[in-house]
């Protein structure tokens, strides 16, 4: 489904079902490098279970127009313009890692919008590397190699979604390449990952959380360490799931995530 946000198109896959904005309606908000794709499993499901799907293209991503916006404080306020956009009054954020930041910030500033928070593969603050950001710079195809050797637990998970036979990594890395080249902009990689390490206002935006907030992590995620969430866990007094999984947790452990995510808003 195609909407009007800022004078520009932004693209939303609603989960294989005619978007009604007077269901209660579920918000997905994809990471780095990313588009609505990550959510297919997840926005399908919450489709065909009486919920409306908005699972966006960010600006700049997929089938969004861009530019890309600077931080995630623009990138909340785009989202509660999607809302808007959507005649959506209400909704539950699901983010994954920059979209979990995303969430947090756009709870914060509609609290009275946003009735339930769930946060995938977190951390506050969510630091990248000088050396990681080094290779973007001069190559970032290398770059997404890095961070797909880092996004995954296992080199290859059980038959699952998307199906037998799926070479999660080859997948996600292919994702990530398309979304680098598409944007003749700029380094997409440097922005999106520059996006995640200067936001510094999390703990802040907690305090001004009023949902109640989900956080699911994976045991070995090296991308979003689990250790850097506890302080951002504790002040938004969240409920905490863990999975056997590294951080490309949609992908890695779809069922699990999927079964987190039904408690969460059950």
């Amino acid at each position: 489904m195609d909407l009007v946000v800022d004078g520009r198109k932004a693209y939303a896959y609603t989960g294989g079902k005619p978007f009604d904005p007077t269901l209660p309606c579920i918000v997905f908000l994809h990471g780095a490098l990313h588009d609505h794709s990550v959510w297919t499993l997840l926005a399908r499901w919450a489709a065909h279970h009486g919920r409306a799907v908005l699972a966006l293209d960010e600006p700049g991503h997929g089938r969004s127009d861009g530019p890309p916006l600077p931080d995630v404080e623009a990138l909340a306020d785009w989202t509660l313009a999607a809302l808007d956009a959507a005649d959506v009054r209400e909704a539950v954020l699901v983010g994954h890692s920059m979209g979990s930041l995303i969430a947090l910030e756009a709870a914060a500033r509609a609290p009275q919008r946003i009735e339930r928070l769930v946060m995938v593969a977190t951390a506050y603050p969510m630091k990248v590397s000088e050396a990681l950001f080094d290779t973007a710079r001069h190559s970032p195809m290398k770059a997404i190699d890095m961070v797909n050797a880092f996004s995954f637990s296992t080199t290859a998970a059980k038959p699952s979604f998307p199906g037998p036979g799926n070479w999660l990594h080859g997948a996600n890395r292919m994702l990530m390449r398309r979304m680098q080249v598409a944007s003749a902009e700029v380094n997409l990689f440097l922005h999106d990952f520059g996006v995640c390490d200067r936001y510094s206002h999390g703990m802040e935006a907690a305090a001004r959380v009023r949902c109640p907030v989900h956080v699911i992590l994976g045991e070995r995620d090296q991308m979003t360490s689990p250790k850097a969430t506890r302080e951002i866990v504790q002040a938004l007094k969240a409920e905490v799931v863990m999975l056997p999984g590294g951080h490309s947790l949609m992908l890695e452990v779809p069922d699990a995530v999927l079964n987190a995510i039904r408690t969460a808003l059950a």
